[in-house]
């Protein structure tokens, strides 16, 4: 996948992850509450395993990172990720507790989706343990359809993938850095 290296979006400045840089995830891991981790993670995750680490940070040709930071905080605020199967991937985000509802889950989720749009991708696959209706509102922002289906208390979320969604005049106007 080609993409560009850095990017500055809204207050936003997203960049890729490097391969096997694990103390990024686990600086944003470490921003994340419990709730956060158990909606992320299908359960309790009080720490990450050293193997989980690098299975995180595995970025290839198949395993695609963002990550997002915000001017005056130099610690990762959110993480957009995808592992490419053929014409479809499956994708997770992270955004730390601090910054979530400010966007930063949208901006990734945009950028994600057109890094995959660019490199053929036609279908993207996200699984949101329980009651997680933000990363359905986030899924829906980025998708052309959108097919919700309970598998074994986990919610697989199907999204299919168009040309770029036009965004309407609040979603373009709602700025990362206004916390608050």
């Amino acid at each position: 996948m080609h993409v560009v290296q850095t990017r500055y979006r809204r207050g936003l400045t997203i960049r890729l992850l490097a391969d096997g840089d694990v103390e990024t995830v686990a600086s944003l891991f470490g921003r994340l509450g419990s709730r956060s981790r158990e909606r992320r993670f299908c359960g309790a995750k009080p720490r990450l395993s050293g193997h989980e680490l690098a299975r995180l940070a595995r970025v290839d040709g198949s395993h695609h990172v963002l990550v997002g930071y915000v001017a005056g905080d130099p610690a990762p605020v959110g993480i957009a990720r995808l592992v490419r199967d053929g014409a479809s991937a499956e994708i997770a985000f992270e955004v730390a507790d601090d910054y979530q509802g400010h966007g930063v889950g949208s901006l990734l989720a945009r950028e994600l989706a057109a890094d995959a749009r660019a490199a053929g991708i036609t279908t993207l696959v996200a699984t949101g343990c329980g009651d997680n209706p933000g990363v359905v509102s986030l899924l829906t922002r980025i998708a052309e359809s959108l097919h919700v289906r309970w598998q074994s208390g986990e919610r697989e979320i199907v999204v299919g993938l168009g040309r770029e969604r036009v965004r309407t005049r609040s979603e373009g106007a709602r700025m990362v850095h206004g916390r608050g």
